[in-house]
């Protein structure tokens, strides 16, 4: 077949392989999606008729990329035929022909997040009342970690938890509906219980593909096995190096003991890397062969180059930020780049603020990928809109955002009555909550809680019209006040989303202190802080994911993407490493990630860190990641900061990361 030429000798054996289990080991870059389609052309034309193949990918968008390129390389008609769906879609059709073995009707219903969400939400009121203590995300979400890995319900460590999971559950079923994790959970079921509805899947099925296998759970590799029988033409793509999924559910066990699921597989290694240069994989090979238990593999390139990756220490997150912004604009104009050639890539959400804030001060475009840009996020809007209100407190829709959030007694009614008062007479919803003939038909509770809240605004709201005034600290002050923090731990799935959120808001703090520090001898105050940030956002698209430019970008958004110029940020410990990772066991998922970052660069690496990051104004020392003791030095060029900072500027060095950064600081001073 021509297709198979293009292939190199590995991927060649791994697409002529039908019969028998088949792992392929697939290192970052190294052409997995092709060898998967050529595989299913290649089975095609020995005979294999096209209807008897199942592809299994995790996404939608992969199923759809994949139908896409196989319909290339075979006629339009097999290639309608080969099935290619993710794990859910191939569990509703299962479920759609024979769910009424386990009690439910066919026509059943699926319920989506927001539907799940208000189903909790009834549950919870009805059976612990208006008061009761269990937020309804967090009791979704104690259902969904029990149903993802294949635990009762009565796993659940919460006992209020274990009632509204068990009336949830109850509920469904009288609704004839089911979940997302039901989908996964009753099709193993019918499917290990029926054996005839198993035996017809099988017939249907005999040759089963399964893309990236490393992020796979327990539920999916038992209805992977259920599916396959005794035939076993299972074959499984995947990179354990590349498993970072294991905080929501992923089993690495799965690729690291395929052999005990399907016995005598062939092994095929894919090694040969087409993305990267050979200085990028070398330093990607030493970092990762510090895990214990992988499979032994090797990347290696055609692609050398004299480049070495660069590993800078910088003073600060912001100085960090500036010197990265400035070498990209310097970079572009000399090699004729566009922005959508750069990324910068990091471990916590909470560090794109001051590359954000850097990128808009020099007008450069950029787009937020597996996310939303940090001032767009729930806990910074929150803030602001706090920090609107004390400048300003007429600002309706503001207020309206903050008034009880968090929760202070301030029912939805109240506010509904205060906004039909302020329209019938013409003023705004703050002056309506202070007007005695508003107030005096109110309940005592309603006018206590608003006068606390009046009294608050009015009390932060003198500190921060005042000029001269701390308004980074009393920010600070008043999340504290408000117990902020504690709200969000309450209403956050996991403890995960909290301490993300949490740094979030800190991070936010933080760049007030900066723009304070910055502007303090121009006495610009809080308000020109707020009208920066309103000016910047207003040159925002609507979804900036969709926008051109620099892509910043999560270490775990990054998986599967290339960028010509990568540069990975905060490289420390307690970053990446995750402080977490320590208490949780998870340093090798973290390693991992790492490796995902490094071989995303197509041509050139950066990897920076820095010697001290501010925590609510006050520099707080880093030390460096300890993962960088395990990068093979021979492929690295440290670079000192002081050291290229107080050299004189050149023409030469204009053109270089830290000569583009000197320029930009003498701009400012």
């Amino acid at each position: 077949m021509q297709g198979l030429n293009g292939l190199n000798e590995p991927q060649r054996a791994a697409a002529r392989h039908t019969k028998g289990p088949l792992l392929i080991l697939a290192g970052a870059g190294t052409g997995k999606t092709r060898v998967i389609t050529t595989r299913i052309a290649h089975m095609i034309a020995r005979g294999i008729p096209s209807e008897n193949i199942l592809a299994v990918t995790f996404t939608n968008k992969a199923a759809s990329e994949m139908r896409e390129r196989v319909g290339h390389m075979i006629k339009a008609e097999d290639a309608k035929k080969v099935t290619v769906s993710t794990f859910h879609s191939l569990c509703v059709k299962i479920l759609r022909q024979n769910i009424d073995r386990l009690g439910y009707k066919k026509n059943f219903g699926i319920y989506s997040g927001a539907d799940q969400l208000g189903l909790v939400r009834k549950l919870v009121v009805k059976r612990g009342g208006k008061n009761a203590e269990l937020d309804p995300k967090v009791a979704l979400s104690l259902i969904g970690n029990a149903k993802s890995r294949g635990l009762p319900l009565e796993s659940i460590n919460h006992s209020f938890g274990v009632e509204i999971a068990q009336a949830y559950q109850q509920e469904l079923k009288l609704m004839n509906s089911v979940d997302f994790d039901d989908l996964l959970i009753l099709a193993v079921r019918l499917l290990n219980d029926h054996g005839d509805v198993a035996e017809s899947w099988q017939r249907r099925f005999p040759y089963i593909m399964v893309d990236e296998f490393q992020d796979t759970n327990g539920l999916q590799m038992a209805l992977l096995r259920s599916l396959a029988g005794t035939r076993q033409n299972v074959c499984v793509v995947g990179d354990d190096d590349q498993s970072i999924y294991g905080w929501r559910g992923a089993e690495i066990s799965n690729i690291l003991e395929f052999e005990r699921f399907f016995p005598d597989p062939l092994v095929v290694k894919l090694e040969e890397n087409y993305r990267c240069p050979m200085p990028v994989l070398h330093l990607a090979n030493s970092i990762i062969r510090h895990n214990q238990g992988r499979r032994e593999k090797t990347l290696w390139s055609a692609k050398e180059s004299d480049e070495l990756v660069r590993l800078m220490g910088m003073p600060s997150a912001e100085e960090e930020a500036q010197a990265i912004v400035g070498e990209m604009l310097a970079v572009k104009q000399t090699e004729k780049r566009t922005w959508e050639d750069f990324a910068i890539l990091f471990r916590m959400n909470a560090q794109s603020r001051p590359l954000e804030q850097a990128l808009r001060e020099h007008q450069v475009p950029y787009r937020v990928v597996g996310g939303m840009s940090f001032f767009d996020r729930r806990e910074i809007k929150d803030i602001l809109s706090y920090l609107q209100v004390l400048v300003n407190p007429v600002d309706d829709v503001n207020l309206l955002r903050i008034l009880n959030n968090p929760p202070r007694g301030i029912g939805e009614g109240l506010i509904e009555s205060a906004t039909d008062f302020s329209s019938e007479h013409g003023i705004s919803v703050w002056e309506a909550i202070k007007r005695e003939d508003f107030l005096v038909s109110r309940s005592a509770k309603g006018q206590n809680a608003l006068g606390r809240f009046v009294e608050l605004i009015e009390r932060f709201g003198e500190l921060a019209r005042d000029g001269s005034a701390d308004y980074a600290g009393m920010t600070g002050d008043l999340l504290t006040e408000i117990e902020y923090f504690d709200y969000l731990g309450r209403t956050c799935k996991t403890p995960a989303e909290a301490d993300m959120r949490e740094q979030n808001a800190r991070e936010f703090i933080d760049g007030l202190f900066e723009h304070r520090a910055r502007s303090s001898q121009k006495a610009k105050g809080l308000q020109h802080f707020l009208d920066e940030i309103a000016l910047a956002s207003d040159r925002d698209d609507d979804d900036i994911s969709k926008k051109k430019g620099v892509c910043l970008i999560t270490l775990h958004a990054a998986k599967g993407l290339e960028f010509p110029h990568v540069y990975l940020v905060g490289l420390e410990e307690g970053i990446l490493p995750h402080s977490r990772s320590l208490l949780e066991g998870t340093r090798d998922e973290e390693r991992r990630l790492l490796y995902v970052g490094i071989t995303r660069a197509m041509t050139s690496l950066t990897l920076t860190y820095c010697h001290s990051r501010k925590k609510y104004g006050e520099k707080q020392p880093c030390q460096p990641s300890s993962f960088i003791k395990e990068l093979d030095r021979n492929w690295l060029q440290e670079i000192l900061y002081d050291d290229h900072m107080n050299q004189p500027a050149s023409e030469e060095s204009t053109a270089n990361f830290f000569g583009q950064l000197r320029a930009m600081l003498s701009e400012k001073t």
